[in-house]
């Protein structure tokens, strides 16, 4: 009976989703999947706003990044969320991730205010999770792992062809996908990650 509980929890620490790593986990779905309950009354008030913000909406800075089209979008970004997790959650300490997350986000709504004035409205958080993604890759390179390279190359492609020929085909199927965010998400958490100092051994630290 031990052995298969112990291949278990190895397998959720292998995919940092034991203990207080999946409960946590489970709390950041939850708040991504929850929004959607409030229809599109909800969506409305805490979408970013380009003409709400200027009206001094400011929380619309935050929640924005919080709240989705609909189900089927929410639940995209959140199993986003939980690949983004499994291979980064122990690369940096909480707080860290904290300063992580809150940097992607700040970038964009810098980005999207002062740089694509363009964009109107925006929700999702496939911003702020392309800036973990870029977080956790920049620990991944520091540490010299195999894949850190991968997954730099696979973000410097996918952002150049973004910027070139804008949404991915398979990424496409909500229209309107603010491109720019993820370049601008990728720019913070990048930007917050090269002053922090990964763990060395996040599996077991």
């Amino acid at each position: 009976m031990s052995r298969p509980v112990n291949r278990i929890n190895r397998l959720l620490k292998s995919l940092n989703c034991d203990g207080l790593f999946g409960l946590a986990l489970l709390a950041g779905c939850a708040m991504l999947l929850l929004p959607v309950l409030a229809g599109d009354a909800g969506r409305e008030v805490l979408r970013y706003d380009r003409t709400a913000l200027a009206a001094g909406q400011w929380w619309r800075l935050l929640t924005a990044h919080f709240v989705h089209l609909d189900f089927d979008h929410a639940a995209l970004n959140s199993l986003g969320l939980v690949l983004m997790w499994a291979l980064f959650a122990r690369d940096y300490r909480p707080l860290h991730w904290l300063a992580i997350l809150i940097g992607s986000i700040a970038a964009i709504d810098a980005g999207l205010w002062l740089r694509d004035s363009t964009v109107s409205w925006y929700v999702g958080s496939s911003g702020a999770l392309h800036g973990i993604m870029a977080a956790g890759t920049l620990a991944h390179l520091r540490r010299r792992d195999l894949d850190g390279w991968i997954l730099a190359a696979f973000i410097v492609v996918k952002l150049a062809y973004e910027q070139s020929a804008g949404a991915l085909p398979f990424t496409d199927s909500h229209a309107g996908v603010v491109v720019d965010a993820h370049l601008f998400g990728t720019l913070g958490g990048a930007g917050v990650a090269a002053f922090l100092q990964p763990r060395r051994d996040p599996l077991y630290s």
